[in-house]
């Protein structure tokens, strides 16, 4: 397709969806309800299309011989089908923000004032990879009254168009404008180059994936981007910690699942209790299979920390390695974590209240965790229900997004006739 028409092409779809959000934002909470249960029974009803459609996809990554971990996130198993007809089942139990007040207050004007939930409007997911994220991402941004265009990795652009398809076919026998849920069709790159222009129609960008990935959407876009470029998250274990807490919270934010952005990726140790704590963190530590990287301090302490290299210091690993560094208390702890964590999570294990009321005012991160697992960082642990992504920047959200996230707020004035003087 040549550039111009590529460029029209995706403008118009930017364009439709639109025009889709202007009605969506008034769909009531029954019908979108309706919608999200209507699609995961057609997910079932469409069982072969959608394997067949996905067969053509992981056909075409071994043939290019992507990495069997790429191919297994790209599969669509019968079991990622129930997953993914399990959350639209989820999504459509949560309550509906939209449309929500409070604050209402009287002013000595006369006026009453108070805020209303509200959709953001159109939302652009630029996503790597598993396919289960068009369906997941649809259902979150259609729940919260938004319309979204999705654009998934190449590598899944059968099964993305097949999915989303399938939702389009319920939203307009529903009667609503199959625009809500739109999939970009296209596997050239310079499609997203062109959506990321589209600031008259789209509200939000919300790129998921790798760091570079994330970096590329954010230097190219001129949309406001929700992101988190990496998770290096930190322990901080202080000079009063039990080692019965903090060995069990450090394996289990390690080992459980080493390759997510919540895993733990640093353990800052007091040295006042570095002497019996980096032994004992190395020996269960290393019997997980877990490679630790120390500080000179730490590997004298135990001959099973290996020495660090600089570019450890700050590192996501994304595997069974971590760095392990004896600090002389508190203020070196939350300077190391200013310097080198990403504003994911962060934790301290402490006996003191006072110490672990001052670790959570100081620190800087979308979640700052007092005794217990840097994987609690998840919006289904949180009581959201369901995450859209964790965001580590501030504007408009700040940590896992769930419904509420995917909306914002409104002024609203109630007058009997009012006039300013």
């Amino acid at each position: 397709m040549e550039s111009v028409t590529l460029e029209t092409a995706v403008k118009d779809i930017a364009q439709k969806a639109r025009q889709a959000s202007r009605t969506m934002a008034a769909l009531p909470t029954a019908v979108k309800n309706q919608i999200l249960r209507d699609t995961a029974t057609a997910l079932e009803a469409n069982l072969e299309q959608i394997k067949a459609e996905n067969s053509k996809d992981v056909a075409a990554a071994r043939e290019k011989q992507l990495s069997p971990a790429m191919i297994n996130r790209l599969e669509i198993s019968e079991a990622v089908i129930a997953d993914m007809i399990r959350g639209l089942h989820e999504i459509a139990a949560l309550e509906d923000p939209v449309g929500e007040v409070d604050e209402m207050a009287k002013r000595p004007s006369g006026i009453t004032v108070g805020r209303m939930r509200v959709p953001l409007g159109v939302i652009s997911m630029i996503y790597e990879s598993r396919p289960n994220v068009t369906i997941d991402s649809a259902a979150l941004c259609l729940k919260a009254g938004n319309v979204v265009i999705l654009r998934g990795g190449s590598e899944a652009i059968h099964s993305n168009l097949v999915l989303a398809g399938i939702m389009q076919g319920v939203l307009s026998a529903a009667g609503v404008d199959p625009a809500v849920v739109q999939v970009l069709p296209f596997t050239d790159r310079a499609a997203v180059d062109i959506l990321l222009k589209q600031e008259e129609y789209i509200d939000l960008v919300i790129p998921r994936g790798g760091e570079g990935l994330i970096r590329a959407v954010t230097q190219k876009s001129m949309i406001p981007v929700l992101k988190h470029y990496k998770g290096v998250c930190h322990i901080f274990i202080d000079k009063d910690a039990k080692p019965e807490m903090a060995i069990p919270i450090v394996h289990n934010s390690k080992v459980q699942r080493p390759g997510v952005c919540n895993a733990v990726e640093g353990v800052l140790v007091h040295q006042e209790c570095s002497a019996t704590m980096i032994p004992a963190l190395a020996a269960d530590l290393s019997a997980a299979g877990v490679r630790l990287l120390g500080c000179a301090k730490s590997c004298s302490l135990d001959r099973r920390v290996e020495p660090a290299a600089d570019e450890d210091w700050g590192r996501e690993f994304l595997d069974l390695a971590l760095v392990v560094k004896v600090v002389s208390g508190m203020d070196q702890a939350m300077e190391y974590i200013a310097e080198h964590g990403s504003q994911h999570t962060e934790a301290i294990i402490t006996d003191s209240y006072e110490r672990s009321q001052r670790f959570l005012r100081e620190v800087d991160a979308s979640a700052v965790i007092v005794n217990a697992a840097t994987r609690f960082n998840d919006g289904g642990q949180f009581g959201l229900g369901a995450e859209i992504g964790i965001s580590t920047t501030k504007l408009h959200a700040y940590g896992p997004m769930g419904l509420k996230e995917l909306t914002t707020r409104k002024f609203i004035v109630l007058g009997q006739g009012e006039i300013r003087s």
